[in-house]
């Protein structure tokens, strides 16, 4: 028999599907410990209940979490979940420069560049001076079996050229503060947005899946651009804290 509900509730005027919304829900309860791994989800009918939607709804959500291994639905039992907060491994998103590379020199993810290429980067009046030439280096960053990173990185051609072997191999950002150069400014940014489906593939996760896209740019003492970075992160894999002023 047909299921007749609606969809009403859930923030209906959102151009996201519903079941989208679901599954975000769901994963952030399991993140946060309320569904702890090896517990049991609502059945189905409670899910429904509780948020206003349609069977097919919430099967949708399931499923896309299924897939991406965080449950594992059981026809006739009920759903299990077998991945808990405190199996995520969070990249924490530093928010100082120093910080920043301290974290990244104890990192040592697997590396695999994508794309190596003079491609410039997409700049603001904001951003500073432009060089006149970069290197673009395109990379997927994984740790302990996860793609949790795709980050493109700008790199002005001098700068590049003054440590190319290691900025192919290693991460970038702590070499670039071993050379001898002035960073008089960096920026930050960051964006929540969903998975599209390049970034889906790249990081073997789910489409539409929450992501957060960082952006950040180091001008030198002339305020010539010499850095610029673009990652993305899987939601699951990132942390941010900042000290709030009084």
């Amino acid at each position: 028999m047909a299921d007749h509900n609606d969809d009403r509730g859930l923030m209906n005027a959102s151009p996201i599907p519903l079941y989208l919304q679901v599954a975000d829900i769901i994963r952030y309860r399991i993140g946060r410990g309320v569904w702890a791994e090896g517990s049991m989800l609502p059945p189905i009918e409670v899910l429904m209940k509780e948020f206003s939607v349609s069977r097919v709804t919430v099967r949708q959500a399931l499923q896309l979490l299924a897939r991406s291994g965080l449950i594992k639905v059981q026809r006739g039992v009920g759903t299990l979940v077998l991945k808990g907060g405190a199996d995520q491994h969070p990249v924490k998103v530093e928010t100082t420069l120093n910080a920043l590379v301290e974290a990244y020199r104890g990192d040592t993810p697997v590396v695999t560049n994508i794309s190596d290429s003079s491609t410039p980067p997409s700049l603001t009046d904001s951003d500073g001076v432009p060089a006149a030439h970069y290197q673009h280096l395109r990379r997927v960053h994984a740790r302990q079996g996860v793609k949790y990173c795709v980050i493109s990185i700008y790199l002005e051609k001098r700068v590049f050229k003054k440590a190319e072997k290691r900025f192919r191999n290693e991460i970038i950002l702590p070499v670039l503060m071993s050379l001898d150069l002035t960073v008089a400014q960096a920026k930050q940014s960051i964006t929540i947005s969903k998975a599209d489906l390049e970034v889906a593939r790249l990081l073997d996760m789910p489409l539409g899946d929450p992501i957060a896209n960082v952006r950040r740019v180091l001008v030198d003492a002339d305020n010539t651009i010499i850095y610029v970075a673009e990652a993305t992160y899987r939601g699951d894999y990132i942390h941010l804290e900042m000290d709030l002023k009084a």
